[in-house]
């Protein structure tokens, strides 16, 4: 997926006539200055960090400012904050708007029901997953007829809407959906959607393109700001790898086995920190340098979890115990394999040959790595 900053998410937004705040772009102090003094941010403006990850306000990544001066002392306090591991190098200042109500509307996939799905919350301006079930609306869309004013007249209902803002909700739907058809999006998200007077203005943009569209969207193929550099390179080489803020390197093959190893680690205390998926190779040599890849992450302990179906339990050995010996003396780390199935007694043979013990149980085995990384169980 490909996961946009918020004046990216604007940008695609104001491209289908949604209303937005008057804001611009700035990278440095001198620059967010100079939109104040040029009157194309007006003041009290907000100057926010442009970062994937949430809670900016609790985090102090976002501040308001009544001159050109406070801009700039916002700007110089945010750039370079490194704020939930992502440095921030970007911000959006926008127009400070007297706000009476904050909401929250979105369209997602579901991919469950296989359909668009509409969500509205009368309670806006938090992360949805903390509000209540009885608070969210989901309506599935059909994306042959779109949204239908009844969809929309339900939207307005269940974000207690009436009058002049239930009549601009109308044309800010019909927007949303738009971009959510044309950009082959898989979410977009207005959190906030502030009621302003009589109008409605998109304060907050989340947008996520899928992936698997992104030959028929160019504009966006130079956009990496969701992977980290070993992600980047783990991408370059097609390799499934992705970091977490654990401490423990997870190696399986296929998602569910990966996602499975992830929630028991969880259940014991442990902390995942880096997954890579295998998937069916079958080739040493790519597991070898699936594992250096994960070794520069630095995991202070890694779980080895194989089932053996396509995957050869004794070539994914054969290229570990290789890896393994590349890994300098001083950043080696514990590992704790457990492998089952197609040559399992041959993959268990190699691994104990290089001192590797392979445990059987997968709740000893999750155990086991979460005591090497110095979790509790």
């Amino acid at each position: 997926m490909v996961k946009l900053a918020e004046w990216r998410g604007k940008e695609v937004f104001r491209k289908y006539g949604l209303p937005l705040p008057r804001g611009s772009v700035a990278r440095s102090p001198e620059e967010a200055e100079s939109l104040v003094r040029s009157g194309r941010v007006p003041v009290p403006c907000v100057v926010k960090a442009q970062v994937l990850a949430g809670g900016r306000g609790k985090g102090g990544a976002v501040k308001f400012a009544n001159s050109a001066e406070e801009a700039r002392t916002a700007a110089a306090s945010i750039l370079g904050l490194d704020f939930k591991g992502e440095v921030v190098r970007e911000l959006l200042l926008e127009e400070k708007l007297a706000i009476s109500r904050e909401l929250y509307v979105a369209i997602a996939l579901d991919r469950a029901a296989r359909l668009p799905i509409l969500i509205a919350s009368a309670d806006g301006g938090v992360e949805i997953e903390s509000v209540g079930d009885d608070r969210i609306d989901r309506q599935p869309v059909h994306p042959f007829p779109g949204l239908t004013s009844y969809e929309r007249r339900r939207a307005a209902k269940a974000l207690g809407l009436s009058g002049a803002p239930a009549k601009a909700l109308e044309p800010l739907l019909d927007g949303l959906w738009k971009a959510f058809m044309a950009e082959d999006a898989e979410l977009v998200e207005i959190n906030p959607l502030a009621v302003v007077g009589d109008r409605l203005v998109a304060l907050d943009a989340k947008v996520i393109i899928e992936d698997d569209a992104a030959f028929r969207h160019a504009e966006y193929a130079e956009i990496r700001d969701d992977r980290t550099p070993l992600e980047e390179i783990a991408r370059e080489k097609e390799i499934a790898f992705v970091q977490l803020d654990g401490n423990i390197g997870v190696i399986a093959n296929g998602a569910g086995l990966t996602m499975a190893t992830l929630d028991v680690l969880k259940e014991f205390g442990g902390h995942p920190g880096v997954f890579l998926d295998l998937g069916g190779t079958d080739d040493p040599k790519k597991v070898t340098e699936a594992f250096l890849l994960m070794a520069q992450a630095k995991p202070t302990a890694v779980f080895l979890n194989i089932f053996g179906g396509v995957t050869k339990c004794d070539t994914v050995a054969k290229g570990l115990v290789e890896a393994m010996s590349q890994v300098p003396a001083a950043d080696r780390f514990p590992l704790v394999a457990r492998i089952r199935g197609n040559n399992e007694k041959e993959g268990i043979e190699i691994l104990r040959a290089a001192g590797v013990t392979s445990v059987p149980s997968l709740k000893e085995s999750a155990q086991a790595v979460v005591a090497a990384a110095g979790g509790r169980i």
